[in-house]
């Protein structure tokens, strides 16, 4: 089936904001280019496995990050500040005034990306980041593709390269609830995460990697996320690995009564586990993507891009039926 692109808003810069629906191997999803944003997960043309809003102006007031590809630095960096190619660079203070979260308040989550392609079973979206934009050097272009695989297999693909050394790391922020009820609290989530990396007063990372057993990180076995939920918020990385590995399980999850269960794959050496606390915990966002805070830790996954070289994650979202 060929794709739908139609017309969904307009964008702030007074640019058209478009969303492509596409129907392959079952499943049908559709990506706005705000934000290159998955606002539809549909495992066989019924409800969304993802949450979203109806019209674009939901999304403006009350779905900040939404399914969007959140950049060029996914997460936090402590204190907004960082050593880029040897130079100290300051950068974009959005978070709490003090950091900088999800690359600056003209991160990629909230820029109108373009439609580049789209096929019967993908739609790839481009930007460009201008040199010194949000603080950061270089110039960078990033391509992400969206495609439906048999399986069924929903894959992301994310590639990025840059004139000028740079800080690279991108996560897709979509909120995952299974079931479509009022709350997560029932599902159940499965991370082979062996550690974790704590975090200060404000959610920066204190450079420590600790131990996720016998704390509330620990989802080695499926897990009620009520349970952890009540412990405290979850708005954390799980460490995977210290460096990129080949696309691998990074976490399952699973409902009572729901008809799909979701197995997330990537790449990627970090897990951000955030439970949606202000959504009322109605979904959970599972952000692959590097470690946060890591230009300022020695140890954490190195974060740079530099000319000739080609960034690229790939992340998976396998469905499946439960059992």
């Amino acid at each position: 089936m060929p794709p739908v692109v139609r017309n969904f808003g307009t964008h702030r810069d007074g640019s058209t904001v478009e969303a492509a629906r596409i129907s392959a191997h079952g499943p049908t999803i559709e990506v706005m280019t705000h934000g290159a944003s998955l606002m539809r997960l549909e495992p066989d043309g019924g409800r969304s496995l993802v949450l979203g809003f109806e019209t674009y102006q939901d999304y403006l007031d009350r779905g900040r990050h939404f399914g969007a590809i959140v950049g060029r630095y996914a997460n936090r960096i402590g204190g907004a500040r960082a050593v880029i190619g040897g130079e100290v660079r300051l950068l974009d203070r959005n978070w709490r005034g003090q950091h900088l979260l999800h690359g600056g308040d003209d991160g990629t989550g909230g820029r109108n990306w373009r439609i580049a392609e789209a096929g019967e079973d993908s739609v790839a979206l481009t930007d460009h980041l201008p040199d010194g934009h949000m603080g950061f050097p270089g110039g960078l272009d990033v391509r992400v593709t969206y495609r439906i695989l048999p399986g069924p297999v929903l894959e992301i693909v994310i590639e990025a390269v840059t004139d000028a050394p740079t800080l690279c790391n991108f996560a897709q922020h979509g909120y995952f609830n299974l079931t479509g009820g009022d709350s997560i609290a029932d599902h159940l989530l499965t991370i082979p995460a062996e550690a974790y990396t704590p975090v200060d007063a404000d959610l920066i990372p204190t450079g420590a990697v600790e131990p996720v057993q016998h704390t509330r990180f620990d989802f080695r076995q499926p897990t009620r996320l009520g349970a952890q939920m009540a412990r405290g918020l979850l708005d954390h990385n799980l460490c995977l690995a210290t460096s990129r590995q080949p696309c691998r399980a990074v976490a399952h999850l699973t409902a009572p009564g729901a008809s799909h269960a979701l197995t997330i794959c990537s790449t990627e050496p970090g897990l951000q586990i955030y439970d949606g606390t202000h959504l009322g915990h109605r979904g959970i966002a599972l952000e692959p993507q590097l470690w946060p805070d890591a230009p300022n830790h020695p140890g954490f996954p190195d974060a740079g891009l530099a000319p000739g070289e080609t960034y690229r994650q790939v992340t998976r979202f396998v469905i499946s039926r439960p059992g």
